[in-house]
């Protein structure tokens, strides 16, 4: 039996740029911010929320804070007594809340849920940093004692790309300077993106240091603090909800399409399950065409742009071919064709990605949904891309390719 949509009445988000401790700040105050934002962004009162869902990577180790969805309820105290939830799923965490926000939509047992992605990464120096993201890994295996970890793991999968389809490593790092560029361009337009008055050129000694033969400090997503909520409803109340407004309930974007997989955490498990497949990260691909199967549209060229997970310039690149847009190993053609760019074939990442909006981890799947719906609704303003279809697909992946959400976000 076909489920009703789930639409997304609005939300809201932090700039990406700040730094919460040196504000003197907490992640209460946070979730205060991002909470009352969406909620004046969607004209609703704390009282109209029935549920709350909360993606928090790691908040244990950066700020000793366990049990988020209670914390959650200090925003605002109309809040107490909704049932809450955290969800852990690496950098997935934002993403796998809104899937358990949906279900709970449409199942029947509530009608309104707020979705909150937090993350507060700026309590301890980059080298810890690395290491307490290592924990997203196979840590004992591919973490513990390495600095860094992630970039590291990352890079290997670039050295698959090159390997796997006969790149020469002069040709797959111009790729990879062409999309931290875009990523970096792009987010000068976000006005909550992390690196939107960054000077480039002149950070360029540190930015072209080279932590793996892969990679250098420029193909990385940012160390950040910062939080998003979205707000989820049924048909039946957006119904309600619209017509107090004078709007129609199908220009209310809506979460048409979603796909869910893990693959197995190692990644040298992954590669070496993948190297008779055609895609190097196959169990990404499904998640990817799942969305589309259930959104009943055949590939991007039915969308108009993708907000996809670039933790690093190794997943951007590989994101070309799991999205359909070319054949595997061919990545470098949308790259050479300006497929990416803002009114190219397929804009990557209008609002900059990770790398250049920002990468609070939890936070971020969160993130990339309420980007789509400004897209979708017309009002992300200096990042708007042209519309035509209607729709925007979002890929958030946890780990090293392991968990991945990805949903088509549209007007139905």
């Amino acid at each position: 039996m076909e489920k009703a949509l789930i639409r997304i009445l609005g939300g809201y988000q932090t700039d990406f740029a700040r730094n919460w401790l040196k504000e003197g700040g907490s992640i209460v105050d946070a979730l205060k911010e991002c909470i009352s934002g969406a909620l004046e962004a969607t004209e609703l009162n704390a009282s109209a929320i029935e549920t709350i869902h909360v993606g928090n990577a790691a908040a244990e180790l950066f700020l000793s804070q366990a049990h988020l969805g209670a914390l959650s309820l200090e925003a605002d105290t109309s809040l107490r007594g909704l049932p809450s939830a955290r969800h852990e799923a690496a950098c997935a965490s934002g993403g796998v809340a809104v899937l358990a926000a949906t279900a709970e939509l449409q199942a029947g047992r509530y009608e309104v849920a707020i979705v909150i992605g937090i993350e507060q990464m700026k309590t301890v120096n980059p080298e810890t940093c690395g290491d307490f993201l290592g924990t997203a890994s196979w840590y004992e295996k591919e973490s513990k004692g390495f600095e860094f970890p992630f970039p590291k793991l990352f890079g290997k999968l670039g050295a698959e790309y090159m390997d796997r389809f006969n790149l020469q490593h002069d040709e797959y790092s111009e790729c990879q300077d062409y999309l931290s560029s875009l990523m970096f361009k792009n987010a000068r337009r976000n006005p909550n993106a992390q690196t939107r008055n960054w000077d480039i050129q002149a950070k360029s000694a540190k930015m072209d240091m080279r932590i793996s033969p892969e990679i250098t400090v420029k193909d990385c997503s940012q160390i950040t603090d910062g939080a998003t909520a979205i707000v989820l409803a049924t048909e039946n109340y957006t119904r309600t909800h619209a017509k107090g407004r004078g709007l129609a309930v199908d220009s209310i974007p809506a979460i048409l399409g979603w796909g869910h997989t893990t693959a197995p955490i190692s990644l040298s498990d992954k590669l070496s399950e993948s190297s008779n497949h055609a895609y190097v990260l196959p169990h990404a691909r499904k998640a990817i065409t799942d969305a589309y199967k259930r959104a009943n549209i055949s590939g991007p060229s039915e969308l108009d742009a993708y907000e996809f997970h670039d933790c690093f310039t190794t997943t951007s690149y590989a994101s070309i071919d799991l999205v359909g847009l070319t054949l595997p190993g061919e990545n470098h053609k949308a790259i050479e064709g300006g497929w990416l760019e803002m009114h190219g074939k397929l804009p990557l990442n209008p609002s900059g990605g990770l790398i250049g909006a920002g990468h609070p981890v939890g936070a971020t799947g969160v993130r990339q949904l309420l980007d789509s719906y400004l897209q979708v609704s017309g009002i992300a303003d200096a990042y708007q891309v042209p519309m035509k279809q209607n729709r925007v697909l979002a890929v958030n992946i946890g780990g090293s390719g392991t968990t991945t959400v990805a949903s088509v976000i549209g007007t139905a």
